[in-house]
């Protein structure tokens, strides 16, 4: 009996110690928290915070803070609502006189909404060739939750490297138009359904239709750069090269269709060459460049086939294959003279040269072989610059620029530059009267197709004003005409 006893009082002490441990569910809690948004966790302000088992509805102030001052003790599931968010639960447990801690972070309405499709581009085809200067682009697009779409294209010119962007297009295509000639663009689309990040599609190519006779080549200064123009004879004109490189002195060959050029690489000046409508892009010198005492007045020439080109190296005369092999050496000045400019006779039999000192001056002009032997003399002995340099098809007339004022300065500055043609037969050259205006120069005169006119450039003596391509007849006066307003360094093929 008395164990029996004692076990009852210890039962009965266990049952009153338990008993004090109990959850008192009498009493109240404090339920404190912030809405943010999920992304930028900036404040979400005005978001409704309700209970479930129910009690008090509470608003987030300004700074997304919320209240639950005196709820009783209880597990519940809390909700926070804004328009433009997903409602988001979560659980809490409220216990007597403690406080509870909840942050919600609201997804936007939309962050389950998926991006458009990528957009398929269907016309025109990839890289097709001879498109018209105005089309149609097209493309199909489509999205998932059907949201309406709205497009941007994005427009390059090859060429140019400019960008045109059309913006806020509804329908799956685009009208474009004013197009260059001979010239490949690059496009791509962008579709956005206003939520998501846009989807791009792939960027496709197309070539427009090959420019009708382009007769002429000259470069204009564009961002400080020249730059090389095609043109035809009804003062169409497209830009062959780059204007974020300096690209000057074109020289068609016919036989090749190919245009050559020189551009700068690095510290040093090359000779390209390129398609007519300015693609495939070939570097044909390089371990010994084109160079003389002044690259705006330097010049090569092509050999009749297009097999070979030849140039200056300061006082040497290089022969060199067209596709860059073949390097030799023709020629070396005699007196250490830099050869500025050459021009191969059509029948490859001459070579006509113009040589000055380190400064531009004390100029001689003279015809040798393709052995390098010296066959007659053009011009020696006078003061002034000179400059354009062209044989005729049947060697007897070269034409060139000189400086009759004798002017010489640092910064080679010519005062009165005249054209005038030297005759094999007579041994004597002649001034073609051009109607040059006082206080203008004629420069960098070349002969046209026939051999009738002379094409050139002409500027004001100051130094700084436009230049212009010009042509003007050999034996008629008052036949003064510009081409090309802004243009230099012409050919006429």
């Amino acid at each position: 009996m008395k164990k029996l006893a004692i076990k009852i009082i210890m039962c009965f002490i266990l049952f009153v110690s338990c008993s004090e441990e109990q959850i008192d569910d009498s009493g109240m809690g404090i339920v404190k928290g912030r809405v943010v948004d999920s992304e930028t966790f900036e404040p979400i302000a005005n978001a409704r915070v309700l209970t479930s088992p129910t009690t008090s509805t509470y608003f987030s102030d300004k700074d997304g803070y919320f209240e639950f001052s005196e709820i009783l003790v209880g597990k519940y599931s809390f909700q926070a609502q804004k328009d433009g968010y997903i409602s988001k639960f979560e659980p809490a447990t409220v216990t007597k006189n403690t406080t509870v801690q909840i942050i919600f972070e609201l997804d936007i309405s939309t962050a389950n909404n998926k991006p458009p499709e990528i957009p398929l581009l269907t016309a025109p085809a990839d890289d097709a060739k001879g498109q018209a200067l105005k089309l149609n682009l097209t493309w199909t697009a489509t999205d998932k939750e059907l949201d309406p779409l709205t497009f941007t294209v994005t427009l390059k010119n090859g060429t140019t490297d400019v960008i045109t962007t059309f913006k806020d297009i509804k329908t799956p295509s685009l009208e474009i138009s004013g197009l260059s000639y001979s010239t490949k663009y690059y496009w791509q689309v962008s579709s956005s359904d206003g939520i998501n990040a846009p989807s791009n599609s792939v960027t496709r190519s197309f070539t427009t239709l090959a420019f009708p006779n382009p007769r002429f080549l000259y470069v204009k200064k564009v961002n400080s750069n020249n730059v090389i123009y095609t043109a035809d004879e009804a003062g169409n004109e497209l830009q062959l090269s780059s204007s974020e490189v300096n690209s000057f002195r074109p020289k068609k060959n016919l036989q090749i269709k190919k245009i050559a050029y020189i551009s700068s690489d690095g510290s040093q000046n090359q000779i390209y060459t390129m398609n007519p409508d300015g693609s495939s892009v070939f570097k044909v010198t390089n371990s010994i460049p084109i160079a003389g005492f002044n690259m705006e007045h330097v010049s090569y020439s092509w050999s009749t086939n297009g097999s070979q080109l030849i140039y200056p190296n300061f006082d040497k005369l290089y022969q060199i294959n067209a596709n860059g092999s073949g390097l030799v050496q023709l020629f070396k000045t005699p007196n250490g003279k830099f050869i500025s400019e050459c021009d191969w006779s059509q029948d490859g039999s001459q070579i006509v040269l113009k040589v000055n000192d380190i400064s531009g001056y004390n100029v001689e002009i003279y015809v040798i072989n393709s052995a390098g032997a010296l066959l007659y003399q053009v011009l020696s002995g006078l003061s002034g610059a000179v400059s354009g340099l062209n044989i005729s098809v049947d060697n007897r007339n070269i034409v060139y620029t000189r400086d009759v004022s004798g002017y010489q300065s640092a910064n080679y500055r010519r005062l009165d530059s005249r054209i005038f043609m030297y005759n094999r037969v007579t041994n004597a050259s002649t001034e073609i009267d051009t109607s040059k205006p006082n206080g203008f120069n004629d420069l960098d005169v070349k002969f046209s197709p026939n051999e009738a006119e002379v094409i050139f450039t002409s500027t004001s003596n100051d130094g700084i004003s436009i230049k212009n391509v010009v042509k003007a007849s050999i034996n008629d006066v008052d036949t003064r005409v510009i081409l090309f307003s802004g243009g230099s360094m012409p050919e006429w093929k």
